[in-house]
């Protein structure tokens, strides 16, 4: 259990109490950024991008990962409590990713060998004092996806680093958000699997998407509350 064990201190001193905002999750080209773009416009949140494109190191570490990745860690780490604290000031944030998830690459990076024990340990040990002084978000949104179709999707986008990657790494990454996710219970999960949504072209699909989500907020609103939603 090791992503409950180390979020177990999010929100220790008030429990129940939720930030008012939207978390996006889900692999790497699974849409993240463009359901972010989609709520921004369609429904007037404020967004919070991931820290890809002004990224020093994101580039390098996908053809060096020993080199790089503990350092891309802590970059990454570094930049999502700057944005989860601004995005808590405010009422109606969208993040695409965020601090909540950002364990998952530390542990796969680490058990794959690309991170070493002591370098781990010193990631884990900032990531407990920045979590212990954030709270859950209202709703957090699991984009699900098969390995086979998030490649599809990042061949369509044709980043450099991204393509030069192995499929392994992909497949990892994916099975380690599913763990993730069966963990996580700190705040209302919707978890869409989006293989036959087209959420970026094809109307049809995005009000189905948004739709999802309105009906989320809307039951967490009247109740207080929302068991966790599986949408295949």
């Amino acid at each position: 259990m090791f992503y409950k064990n180390n979020l177990r201190t999010l929100g220790k001193n008030d429990k129940g109490v939720v930030w008012p905002m939207i978390a996006v999750d889900g692999v790497v080209g699974v849409g993240k950024s463009t359901l972010m773009d989609i709520l921004v416009k369609e429904r007037d949140l404020i967004p919070f991008e991931e820290p890809v494109m002004n990224n020093p190191i994101l580039d390098k570490f996908y053809y060096d990962r020993k080199r790089y990745s503990f350092s891309l860690q802590v970059f990454f780490l570094n930049e999502r409590f700057k944005h989860i604290k601004k995005a808590s000031s405010i009422s109606g944030a969208v993040l695409d990713r965020s601090i909540y998830g950002d364990l998952i690459f530390a542990k796969m990076l680490k058990d794959g060998g690309d991170m070493t024990e002591e370098e781990f340990n010193i990631y884990l040990d900032l990531f407990h004092n920045m979590i212990e002084h954030c709270k859950p978000p209202k709703l957090m949104v699991y984009l699900e996806v098969s390995p086979e179709e998030a490649i599809r999707r990042i061949t369509k986008r044709g980043r450099d680093f991204e393509l030069a990657t192995e499929m392994e790494y992909w497949v990892n990454l994916n099975n380690e958000y599913r763990e993730y996710f069966e963990q996580y219970d700190h705040s209302p999960v919707l978890k869409v699997n989006v293989d036959e949504l087209d959420f970026e072209t094809n109307e049809k699909d995005k009000e189905y998407l948004l739709n999802l989500i309105d009906q989320a907020l809307e039951k967490i609103n009247e109740t207080g509350k929302l068991t966790t939603q599986t949408i295949s």
